[in-house]
């Protein structure tokens, strides 16, 4: 099972995102992708560690997802932007490189035999960037999404801290 939770910054798609995943298992594993960008940024990593109970096992990985055993767990993958944003920003120039290497790296990730709940970020309804770095990530962050979206079983959208649900099995 893949659920896809993505809507706009600080509009509460974590926190839905965690009621998920504690619904369906007493000890989720919760795969945090953030590198440590400056002293603001570790300050909101430690924000959401301290906002998370003793029953998550907590696993930081920058890229290499799929280098980790998931099998049999509930996973909470936070976030598919923060992710992105390594990979884009190791690749330098290279967009079409990056899109490919977090397509394969989705593919190996996504194919383990667990459950996923997956959150990230709908760039786009924040308006048109300011600069052309902005735009390629944001371009690149859309077809991501979309990646994910159809492979998803469930997709909801958040909005104001209300989930809507956008996708679901048939």
């Amino acid at each position: 099972m893949i659920h896809l939770i993505t809507g706009g910054q600080r509009c509460g798609k974590s926190e839905y995102a965690e009621r998920l995943v504690l619904e369906q298992s007493e000890n989720p594993i919760y795969l945090a992708t953030s590198r440590v960008w400056d002293d603001g940024h570790r300050a909101r990593i430690e924000a959401h560690k301290a906002r998370r109970g003793k029953e998550w096992e907590n696993i930081e990985e920058e890229k290499a997802l799929s280098s980790h055993d998931f099998t049999g767990r509930v996973v909470l993958l936070d976030c598919i932007t923060l992710w992105l944003t390594n990979i884009f920003f190791d690749n330098g120039d290279q967009d079409d490189k990056t899109l490919e290497d977090a397509k394969a790296e989705l593919d190996k990730t996504l194919s383990q035999d667990c459950d996923w709940v997956i959150v990230s970020n709908e760039v786009g309804l924040g308006g048109h960037p300011g600069n052309a770095i902005a735009m390629r990530f944001n371009d690149l962050q859309g077809r991501i999404n979309q990646y994910i979206a159809q492979k998803a079983d469930f997709v909801s959208l958040v909005i104001s801290g209300i989930p809507l649900e956008i996708k679901s099995p048939k």
